[in-house]
């Protein structure tokens, strides 16, 4: 079973999502420069948001860093051990799971789950004399670690880690314990044609002198747009679950959990500059058996504002008559549900209308109860 998500989102003046060189990210589509929020970003702000708001209890949640070293060291201390033994145990154990460690960092950002972790530390501590006895070798001390690597590696089951199932893990030295993400999830791209804009600003010096020369303390030049955001992305229901190692009932409230924050989730990039606090507008869950539909093509055709509505309302009028076409065409025997509320009281044609956002995720749970 697929669940998918559309979300239209208008924000206010803001840079949310810069490039390499601060300007708000954007990308060509339909001919036309659009704004753009890319899909790690809004993943990133999705991870944040389960951790800040508590939708899933800390053992359900990963990790990414390079500081696997550090963290681990960290844990054995305290669990009562010397810090640089702690160290050099965790040191060997991890580079002897075949990961390079340069600088006691590991090459790549490393995705683990808090349980998975935890499994690397009590093993760590099972083995804690082979992992720090040094032995002689023809002059030369090494660290004992006779077949203790594929042990090790045996931590490295995913730990049902919610995020972790959900965004997958790709681990270049270990191809076999890479996770097939269960989720999709798209740039962003606005609804209409969007252009930068540039703010000048001044800051005034608090302490100068009412003598010195005027002017102020510094100036310099922000970039930023405003636009519509079309969002989409979906979870593979089946593959979430292998994922979690067959826990239905993690699955079920990781869904929950993703819908909740990808609604709610908004990335930071200066907001303090710009306060963009934006919900969105309109949301439309999808739950089908399968296949998956982006609507990003509604947009093609730029939406351009007239008299007869704002850009907000055109483009979900865009949206909705574009997934009436897909319907018509392709059919909807697969669809099993397609709740949607906006924030007015607009009837949705051919949506199953709803009007908050607690009524669309009970319909959605209620829908996936039997079939995922």
């Amino acid at each position: 079973m697929i669940i998918e998500l559309h979300i239209l989102q208008n924000f206010a003046p803001s840079n949310l999502n810069r490039d390499d060189t601060n300007s708000p990210k954007e990308c060509d589509f339909g001919g036309y420069r659009r704004a753009r929020i890319s899909s790690q970003c809004i993943k990133r702000s999705i991870r944040e948001y389960f951790r800040i708001n508590h939708l899933l209890p800390p053992e359900a949640l990963a990790k990414r860093t390079k500081l696997l070293v550090d963290n681990v060291t960290e844990r054995l201390v305290s669990k009562g051990k010397e810090k640089e033994q702690a160290k050099i145990a965790a040191s060997t154990a991890i580079s002897n799971m075949g990961l390079y460690l340069k600088d006691e960092k590991t090459q790549y950002l490393f995705f683990l789950g808090e349980m998975e972790f935890e499994k690397l530390t009590d093993l760590i501590l099972e083995h804690w004399g082979e992992l720090t006895e040094e032995k002689d070798s023809k002059g030369k001390k090494e660290k004992a670690t006779s077949g203790l690597g594929k042990e090790l590696l045996k931590v490295l089951d995913g730990g049902k880690a919610a995020d972790l199932a959900l965004f997958g893990r790709m681990l270049a030295d270990l191809p076999d314990k890479n996770r097939d993400a269960a989720c999709q999830v798209a740039h962003a791209i606005s609804t209409s044609k969007v252009g930068v804009e540039f703010d000048f600003y001044t800051a005034m010096d608090d302490l100068k002198k009412p003598e010195e020369e005027a002017g102020a303390g510094m100036m310099g030049t922000v970039e930023y747009n405003s636009a519509c955001f079309y969002r989409y992305a979906n979870i593979d229901c089946n593959q979430l679950q292998n994922n979690l190692g067959g826990d239905k009932e993690l699955a079920r409230k990781t869904i929950e959990a993703f819908i909740r924050a990808a609604v709610n989730a908004v990335p930071t990039g200066k907001q303090h500059s710009f306060a963009a606090q934006n919900p969105p507008s309109f949301v439309f869950a999808v739950v089908r058996d399968s296949g998956a539909w982006s609507l990003t093509n509604a947009f093609v055709k730029p939406v351009r504002v007239g008299e007869t509505g704002d850009l907000v309302e055109q483009s979900i009028e865009k949206l909705v008559e574009y997934w009436g076409k897909l319907s018509n065409v392709y059919g909807d025997k697969d669809i099993k549900a397609k709740p949607a509320f906006v924030l007015d009281a607009k009837k949705l044609a051919g949506l199953d209308a709803v009007d908050t956002l607690e009524k669309l995720i009970a319909k959605v749970n209620e829908t996936i109860t039997t079939g995922c």
